[in-house]
C-alpha cells in the first residue's frame, strides 16, 4: 500500500514551496527564541559592568586633567575595585535578585557621586615644574 504525495489539483512545485515555507518559518521561530535568552540578570550585568568602565575612565579622566590627586585616585580606586568585588559576590550563584540589583546600583550611585565630588572640589594635583636645561 502506498500513501499519495500529495492532494489532487496541486502541483509539485507548489508542496515544495510550502514546504519551504514551514522550514523558514520554523527557522526563523527559533532564531528569535535564541535571541530572546538574554536573562535579565545578563542585561543587569552587562549594565553594572559598563557602568564601571565609565567610572574607571572618569578616574583616569580626573588624573589626566589634575584635577584628583594621587590619593584621591587611589581611594576611589579601591571603592572601583570593592564594587567589582561585590559584583562577583552577587552573580556568583547565577542569579541576581531584584535587591541585589538594587545594592548594585546604590553602590555605584555613591561612588558617581564622590567622583564629581571629588573632581569638582578645591584640592588640585600640584603642576610639575618643567626646568629648564642652562
Amino acid at each position: 500500500m502506498s500513501l499519495p504525495s500529495r492532494p489532487h489539483g496541486i502541483s509539485r512545485a507548489a508542496t515544495r514551496l510550502l514546504a519551504h515555507g514551514l522550514l523558514a518559518c520554523a527557522g526563523l521561530g527559533a532564531l528569535a527564541a535564541q535571541a530572546q535568552t538574554v536573562t535579565l540578570g545578563e542585561r543587569q550585568a552587562a549594565r553594572v559592568d559598563n557602568r564601571q568602565q565609565r567610572q574607571d575612565a572618569r578616574i583616569d579622566q580626573g588624573v589626566a586633567s589634575g584635577e584628583l590627586t594621587r590619593p584621591e585616585q587611589a581611594r576611589m580606586e579601591a571603592q572601583q575595585a570593592r564594587i567589582g568585588r561585590m559584583e562577583h559576590r552577587i552573580e556568583a550563584d547565577g542569579q541576581v535578585t531584584g535587591k541585589e540589583a538594587l545594592r548594585m546600583e546604590h553602590a555605584q550611585d555613591h561612588a558617581s557621586h564622590r567622583i564629581a565630588r571629588q573632581k569638582h572640589d578645591r584640592q588640585d594635583r600640584p603642576a610639575r615644574r618643567h626646568i629648564a636645561a642652562r
